[in-house]
């Protein structure tokens, strides 16, 4: 590089190293980055350029490092709330069907513990990591170790989720909080920290319910609107789960607009879990669109577990089949995205929907 003009150096500034360090698609960046490292500089070049050349060899070595564990590192998917009913049955199908390591999470250790032994005597081999959804520093203690283990996450299926049954005598305005705490908040958590770890070809199924479709069609046209808006925002949508907490808190929920049916923190919460699926997979769409990363929310059906109660119509091995359809949507498919789906097909989010001839309310 003797004779050139010192003063293009600005030009180059980090552009190709930030780039390169990113978490999208890397091999553009990464050869531009390649490219600067490769250049040999004279012994009259600038102290500070010698520097910066440093500098850029050292974080393209870091690169191709991070590139190779990638590539080398095995396949990993994973399930939150999978210690028992429809997670487990998720975590069972995906030790069958699923390419890579599948990790079990639970709350309480030893029931977790427990999950995976049962499934170990069935001659399948998942992992446990303990992950309590309302707790942050649990969520990023997960998120280190799949950092650590597996370079990021291919599948991703948030199904930890509670209910309080309609008979419960604790007051609706508390039932209201704890219940968005969990899934609506906690849910929310674990995309923020886990999302940006999605690897290309990544897969996030967000767990829902039928109910979210009866709370819409019971909420003010005002509330609809908001809840159907293309353009909503995250920040927006908080303000809804809030405000739906304070209003009970107020006693003024059916006059602001929400619905009254049974189960209402349950469904207003999954309302928000499934509005949130929408904003999420269009910021991917957005932000990270070669990847293609395919996020959706859906319905199990109406499952015998302790949230759907004795009655239900499908067992937790049939409630798991279309959560685990999302989750192996094949790496070359570009749609469902953004969408809830029910037994496999998209439904229309919005009050105009149809309801299966199952729905008990």
């Amino acid at each position: 590089m003797e004779g050139h003009n010192w003063n293009i150096w600005p030009l180059l500034q980090w552009r190709d190293l930030g780039g390169a360090l990113g978490t999208g698609s890397h091999s553009a960046e990464s050869k531009s980055t390649g490219a600067l490292a490769s250049l040999s500089l004279s012994a009259s070049a600038p102290p500070a350029l010698r520097g910066a050349h440093s500098t850029i060899c050292s974080a393209h070595r870091a690169v191709l490092a991070l590139h190779t564990a990638m590539a080398s590192a095995p396949q990993v998917a994973l399930v939150t709330g999978a210690n028992k009913g429809i997670g487990f049955a998720i975590v069972q199908q995906l030790c069958r069907q699923f390419p890579g390591d599948v990790v079990l999470t639970a709350r309480d250790e030893a029931r977790g513990r427990a999950a995976v032994q049962q499934l170990q005597a069935e001659g399948l081999s998942p992992r446990f990591h303990q992950l309590d959804i309302d707790d942050l520093q649990s969520i990023r203690v997960l998120r280190d170790f799949l950092r650590k283990e597996y370079g990021g996450l291919d599948v991703l299926v948030n199904n930890a989720a509670i209910v309080f049954k309609p008979a419960d005598p604790t007051p609706l305005h508390i039932q209201a909080e704890v219940t968005m705490k969990t899934n609506f908040f906690g849910t929310r958590a674990v995309c923020t920290e886990l999302l940006p770890l999605m690897k290309a070809q990544g897969r996030v199924v967000n767990m829902s319910s039928i109910i979210t479709l009866i709370a819409l069609k019971k909420c003010s046209p005002d509330l609809q609107q908001k809840f159907i808006s293309k353009t909503i925002t995250e920040e927006e949508l908080v303000g809804l789960m809030n405000k739906f907490v304070e209003d009970t808190k107020k006693g003024v929920q059916q006059k602001e607009g929400w619905p009254d049916i049974q189960l209402l923190p349950y469904a207003v919460s999954k309302m928000g879990v499934t509005v949130l699926s929408r904003i999420h997979a269009r910021n991917l769409s957005e932000q990270r669109r070669g990847d293609k990363i395919l996020l959706n929310a859906c319905c199990p059906g109406w499952v015998r577990t302790d949230i759907g109660g004795p009655k239900g119509i499908k067992s937790p091995e049939e409630g798991a089949e279309t959560p685990v359809y999302l989750a192996l949507l094949p790496s070359d498919a570009e749609r469902p995205h953004g969408e809830f789906l029910m037994e496999k097909k998209v439904e229309q989010w919005g009050p105009l929907c149809q309801l299966p001839s199952w729905v008990p309310f």
